[in-house]
């Protein structure tokens, strides 16, 4: 019951720490500035996934050959489609048939 309690606990949380930005700028124009700079989360949020996917927990740098035909098409979906959406469940798709092949 306490792992149920702390799922239930955790999505709460989520929706309220996101609703709260919602409800307080519903009314409110935000600044060209900030959408501009609003513009790089994705692609930063992108990298950091990346790094963190082909980084060791000891620091070394360890690609493997999925990581690397992910990367790889990640690299070419975003550069043509310019669609992150698309980019995402491509990469995902290459990572996961490369490793099941490679395994």
């Amino acid at each position: 019951m306490t792992a149920l309690l702390a799922i239930l606990a955790t999505g709460l949380g989520t929706y309220f720490s996101r609703a709260v930005f919602i409800i307080a700028l519903a009314r409110r124009r935000i600044p060209p500035y900030l959408r501009t700079a609003m513009e790089y989360i994705g692609p930063s949020v992108m990298a950091a996934l990346v790094v963190t996917m082909l980084i060791s927990p000891e620091g070394n740098l360890m690609p493997g050959l999925p990581e690397v035909a992910a990367l790889a098409v990640t690299a070419l979906v975003a550069w043509r489609s310019r669609n992150n959406l698309l980019t995402i469940v491509l990469a995902m798709a290459t990572f996961w048939i490369v490793g099941a092949l490679a395994a």
